[in-house]
């Protein structure tokens, strides 16, 4: 009996340590990025010595998976599928740039570390990849209320949309430009009214 309450006590302990490890990188990568988050950082603030995060995590990208995992358990996108029923293109269009650029604006710091990391990290943009496909998947729901009426235009629309939900542009339209979101919204609608 002794010898499985103490394996049980070693399991919660590897456990919470792993957790340490993870909410140190991720941490980090939110508040000064990837790049600059060594092990030797990530070790010192977790507590724990260097080699026993090789022990849970034995290579870059196992250690950028379980960050990633945590923060989006965290942090989760908007979902879309609501926005379906609404059949109006502008309407949809409105409700999710809103909600988006909440989720924007929720998660900034860590978008943009994550942006500039890419460059200097490639092993990021393929652990990236499921939160890339997501946002082709609202691309393209947006982009449906709109379709259908404008079969011409779609490429264009698509990219509209896509360029009106991207990290990018909520940062450059409310940050460098200085609109509201709701200013930014109106802003992006009114483009793809244009097409």
């Amino acid at each position: 009996m002794a010898r499985k309450y103490t394996l049980q006590q070693r399991a919660k302990h590897q456990e919470e340590t792993r957790q340490r490890i993870i909410e140190a990188a991720v941490c980090l990568h939110q508040t000064v990025g990837g790049a600059k988050a060594s092990i030797s950082v990530i070790a010192e603030l977790a507590g724990v010595e260097r080699l026993t995060i090789y022990r849970h995590f034995p290579d870059e990208r196992s250690l950028a998976m379980a960050c990633t995992s945590h923060y989006q358990a965290l942090n989760p996108p908007p979902d879309p599928g609501p926005w379906q029923s609404i059949q109006d293109d502008e309407q949809r269009l409105r409700r999710g740039l809103s909600e988006i650029y909440a989720f924007h604006r929720r998660t900034e710091q860590m978008s943009r570390h994550a942006l500039h990391d890419m460059e200097e990290k490639p092993i990021l943009r393929e652990v990236l990849a499921p939160y890339f496909a997501y946002w082709e998947q609202v691309r393209d729901l947006l982009a449906s209320a709109w379709e259908p009426k404008n079969a011409p235009c779609s490429a264009r629309i698509r990219a509209a949309i896509g360029h009106a939900i991207s990290f990018q542009t909520w940062r450059s339209l409310v940050r460098e430009q200085g609109l509201e979101d709701t200013e930014a919204i109106e802003l992006m609608a009114r483009m793809l009214r244009c097409l």
